[in-house]
């Protein structure tokens, strides 16, 4: 057999292909588009769901918290609760301090969350059976460990308490932040 058509050893069939990042993207993408099509119906995005869900479970709580629990800063959190506010699905009020912030669902919210919860089943359910159970649950366990590994003090580890990254140091420089471009 020539060495060009020798089957390839076990590690190298092991090694990635391809961009991660861009790979998790596109599978972001394709996850998304299913879960928005099962939960769109109740007049919710994806992340709508997702925050009022947290805020109904874990409210009310700060903000610095609900950003915290969703692994998300803080301009992100803002802008994707502005919707929420609008509708009259949560409130953000006075915390202790000046400075904090409490977010709680309102009783709209909590019966929009119990609607768009049963589509949200539904689009778990759909996506279990087309990628089938044991799969997802093997693509649950990667993802946290690959979170947990990231999240850890380290290179591009997101420091001690997920406190962001870690600080620059001699002769390595965190890349600047991306700004959208405005609106045109």
């Amino acid at each position: 057999m020539p060495a060009s058509a020798a089957p390839a050893s076990p590690a190298a069939a092991a090694r990635p292909q391809g961009c991660t990042h861009l790979k998790l993207r596109q599978l972001g993408r394709l996850v998304a588009r299913h879960y928005e099509a099962h939960v769109a119906p109740t007049g919710l995005r994806n992340m709508q769901y997702s925050l009022l869900s947290h805020v109904v479970k874990l409210g009310p709580l700060h903000m610095g918290a609900l950003a915290a629990a969703m692994r998300l800063d803080a301009s992100t959190l803002s802008r994707n609760l502005a919707p929420l506010v609008a509708r009259g699905l949560v409130e953000v009020g006075a915390g202790a301090d000046q400075r904090s912030r409490l977010v709680g669902a309102t009783l709209a919210g909590q019966a929009l969350r119990e609607d768009a919860q049963q589509a949200w089943k539904r689009a778990q359910l759909a996506l279990g059976q087309r990628l089938g159970e044991a799969r997802v649950a093997a693509l649950h366990t990667a993802l946290d460990e690959a979170m947990r590994l990231l999240e850890s003090d380290g290179p591009c580890g997101a420091g001690p308490q997920g406190q962001g990254p870690p600080a620059a140091t001699a002769g390595h420089r965190p890349p600047a932040p991306r700004r959208r471009p405005p609106p045109g």
